[in-house]
């Protein structure tokens, strides 16, 4: 099959909309697919491999500070329609269309292809963390026109699909997420990380997060924990890295930018908890590669947070607001630590793997494709 992905949002950025596609693509690519990644230019773009196996192309973008931090959006020029014509795909995924997205809902509806959308960002509720208040209505307007083209809509979890549905959009199926259960395991613990994340005090009980330090991510809310018996590592990069260095200066406190491949694996597998206090993500992939690498996690609550805390061994969830129901729940899995090769074990009965992922996917594109092919007939 010939898969062509448009997406706002490719390496070099890492979050979790890049996860899902880089291992979704890797095992498009094992298959026998031929796939085509459409995308923002982004600085340093270069100096990142693509997947094997993908072709990537990457479209003019734009970028301003106040906007989701200055991330790139991709412009949806006539480039992007030569790109997916000399490619000729068999089916279009919009990936969040808002802005690049929507050059693939267009191409589609055009030449009469196969679209599937998939939601995985709360974009719209993001206006409010960049004094965009405003744009809300009409960023949600923007998504739903996008997804009421598509024959068939995902989401990343169960919580966003409710949240798409409420917004008018019929039938929205969910993409679970996968994890690497080759990669995320214990017996990556190393001593020498652990002294790194705690800043060259492995005595400390290490809270880790990993994500994207940016404003709607609230990892202010981790501050309490830097204190006592107690060390905070927050691996990631973002707008707010700057900000949050000078908040945690002084703290018990790391942030050693962002990781990848062994040495993220190493990280999640020398911590003794995960803490996640976002209350924006759709599903939160670092919640399950936590799991899997037998942590137990600590989320604040949220629909999405409160359907993968009930499926870990040992993980619990506090208000978002709520510092010292945080750090009660943080120190209770410190001071009655669980063996972890067995919550690790546990965790990954419950997780599924990114081949058994990708398998659901292929079967939402069939589904696309009987659609469309019936549209065609008619």
């Amino acid at each position: 099959m010939r898969i062509a992905y448009v997406t706002e949002t490719w390496l070099p950025s890492v979050n979790g909309v890049v996860t899902r596609l880089v291992a979704t693509v890797a095992e498009l690519a094992r298959a026998g697919h031929q796939v085509l990644v459409v995308a923002p230019t982004v600085s340093g773009a270069a100096d990142r491999a693509s997947p094997a196996g993908a072709t990537v192309r990457h479209v003019p973008s734009v970028g301003l500070p106040f906007i989701y931090g200055g991330q790139p959006w991709g412009l949806p020029l006539p480039r992007v329609v030569r790109l997916l014509d000399e490619f000729r795909p068999e089916i279009v995924h919009a990936v969040c269309p808002v802005l690049l997205g929507w050059a693939g809902v267009l191409h589609a509806q055009r030449r009469r292809l196969p679209l599937v959308c998939s939601y995985h960002t709360h974009v719209a509720r993001y206006a409010h963390y960049y004094r965009l208040g405003f744009a809300e209505r009409p960023v949600w307007a923007i998504v739903r026109r996008a997804h009421r083209s598509a024959h068939v809509n995902l989401a990343a979890s169960e919580a966003s699909r409710d949240e798409l549905q409420a917004q008018g959009v019929r039938d929205v199926g969910v993409w679970p997420g996968g994890v690497d259960l080759g990669l995320f395991h214990p017996k990556h613990a190393s001593a020498s990380m652990r002294r790194r994340l705690t800043g060259g005090h492995p005595e400390r009980r290490l809270c880790l997060y990993v994500g994207r330090l940016a404003a709607e991510k609230g990892v202010d809310r981790l501050r309490p924990l830097a204190s006592g018996n107690r060390h905070l590592a927050l691996v990631g990069d973002g707008p707010a890295r700057a900000d949050l260095e000078r908040m945690f200066a002084g703290a018990q406190a790391t942030i050693p930018g962002p990781l990848a491949g062994r040495e993220l694996a190493a990280a999640y597998a020398s911590a003794d908890v995960f803490v996640f206090p976002s209350t924006t993500d759709t599903l939160g992939l670092v919640l399950l590669e936590a799991m899997a690498s037998g942590l137990p996690v600590v989320a604040a609550r949220t629909p999405a947070a409160a359907d993968l805390i009930g499926r870990a061994p040992a993980g619990s969830l506090f208000e978002p607001d709520d510092a010292a129901g945080m750090i009660a729940a943080v120190q209770r899995w410190l001071d009655a630590p669980a063996p972890r090769p067995q919550l690790a074990d546990a965790a990954r009965r419950q997780v599924i793997t990114w081949r058994l992922a990708t398998d659901e996917l292929l079967a939402a594109y069939g589904r696309a494709m009987a659609l469309a092919g019936r549209e065609v007939a008619a």
